[in-house]
């Protein structure tokens, strides 16, 4: 997973079940030194057994997390970030069940309320991470489209698979942002590919591995790999 972190060099990551070493702060942050480097910042919700964080490559500026009733080993981790331009950006990290359907749109109405509490409308929003979806059309969606956009096209991988799961035959991952972020949204560029939506990176489907230095072709099959690193680039003004 840190390979593949690497390789992809994001500015802006949403992070689950981020766990690492002892979890304390200075295993996060010789994580963070190392992966991303040391003028990353992050944020991490408190307590839970498997956490939601936020890192970034600019100045994180006021964070938090807001409470998933359904669940109670994490949160919804949240953070407002000073990027480029005139308006801050506010990430929001989540992980929802597996359970079934109607508990992950409760989840989803939870969000969508603290969020139409918490931030802004004049501010961008992105919010990603482990939804655990079944489908496209799960009723999750059409309340997560109340704030983020969530029609395709989605992001692809080199073979045009937009599915995340480890076996690559669902969508379990997303990265969803409002709708003036969305029009920002620009090809993802790795070497010479380009990925009109985004990018799912599988390295067993990735090539060549050279563009994503020090990925190794393994690395989306280790052991407890359940997901695929989902991709977006948006161009701030």
């Amino acid at each position: 997973g840190a390979r593949i972190l690497l390789g992809l060099k994001p500015d802006l990551t949403l992070i689950q079940e981020w766990n690492i070493g002892f979890n304390t702060e200075l295993d996060r942050r010789a994580f963070v030194d190392t992966t991303f480097g040391s003028d990353f910042c992050f944020h991490i919700q408190a307590g839970g057994g498997i956490p939601n964080g936020v890192i970034s490559r600019w100045p994180i500026v006021e964070a938090g997390q807001l409470v998933d009733p359904q669940v109670g080993n994490r949160a919804f981790a949240w953070a407002r970030i000073d990027v480029p331009g005139p308006r801050d950006l506010w990430a929001v990290s989540l992980h929802l069940l597996t359970s079934n359907p109607s508990q992950r749109n409760l989840e989803a109405q939870e969000l969508v309320a603290r969020v139409n509490q918490l931030v802004p409308t004049s501010d961008l929003l992105v919010i990603g991470g482990d939804l655990n979806t079944n489908s496209r059309t799960e009723a999750a969606l059409g309340t997560f489209a109340q704030v983020v956009r969530t029609a395709g096209p989605h992001p692809v991988d080199g073979a045009n698979n937009e599915n995340t799961n480890a076996s690559r035959s669902q969508p379990y991952d997303w990265v969803l942002a409002d709708a003036e972020l969305a029009a920002l949204q620009v090809p993802v560029r790795v070497g010479s590919a380009v990925f009109a939506a985004g990018l799912v990176f599988d390295s067993r489907v990735y090539s060549p591995l050279s563009d994503v230095s020090p990925v190794q072709a393994g690395d989306s099959a280790a052991t407890n790999m359940q997901h695929m690193a989902v991709v977006k680039d948006f161009l701030l003004p």
